[in-house]
């Protein structure tokens, strides 16, 4: 993926206030702070999604917050992407990972869903696997505790004393990758806590 591959950023999540600060609104997080740094707003609303339209660093740039809920993202990013005329290897996308510690993040150019049923929505709908992703740990939960009930659980007093500079971190490698392109995006901060 080359610096000026990535046009497209998507941040996965569920609409709605009952949804807003749990784990699995993560990527919706990032894609808030994104904006605010960038001076876009996300208030634009087109085939069932969010979206903002600006430049970073002279080129195009589009954040994306659908509003299908999770397991329907892939609907609406493959609308956006067809009216902007945007090929997955321009997409980057940013969600909750249960199969990372709470506060890694590992960037990848592409891959299976790993049972995540936003990406596969994705995957699906896209009818490709090569869009890259910012996976952010959210850590599994204990095994009493079902999956989708610790996805749409809010973040422990613990957690969420971290959760900023999380975020922080997974915009700057937003930034990384749209500045300094994928590879050097996944060195300067795969697994860096």
């Amino acid at each position: 993926m080359n610096e000026s591959s990535v046009r497209l950023v998507v941040g996965l999540g569920n609409p709605g206030a009952r949804y807003e600060n749990t784990r699995h609104n993560i990527g919706f997080r990032v894609i808030d702070r994104l904006a605010e740094r960038l001076g876009m707003s996300v208030t634009r609303s087109r085939f069932d999604a969010l979206y903002a339209k600006g430049r970073h660093e002279g080129r195009e740039l589009i954040l994306v917050k659908p509003q299908s809920f999770m397991n329907l993202s892939g609907g609406p990013v493959r609308a956006l992407a067809d009216y902007f005329d945007i090929a997955p290897g321009e997409i980057l996308v940013v969600y909750d990972e249960i199969d990372l510690p709470y506060g890694r993040m590992k960037i990848v150019a592409k891959g299976g869903h790993g049972g995540h049923n936003g990406v596969r929505s994705l995957i699906d709908n896209l009818k490709d696997r090569a869009f890259a992703r910012i996976r952010m740990g959210v850590g599994r939960p204990d095994p009493r505790i079902e999956v989708s009930d610790w996805v749409l659980g809010k973040f422990s007093a613990d957690e969420a004393a971290d959760l900023d500079p999380f975020i922080d971190r997974s915009a700057d490698a937003v930034e990384t990758i749209l500045s300094r392109g994928l590879i050097k995006g996944m060195n300067a901060f795969n697994c860096v806590k």
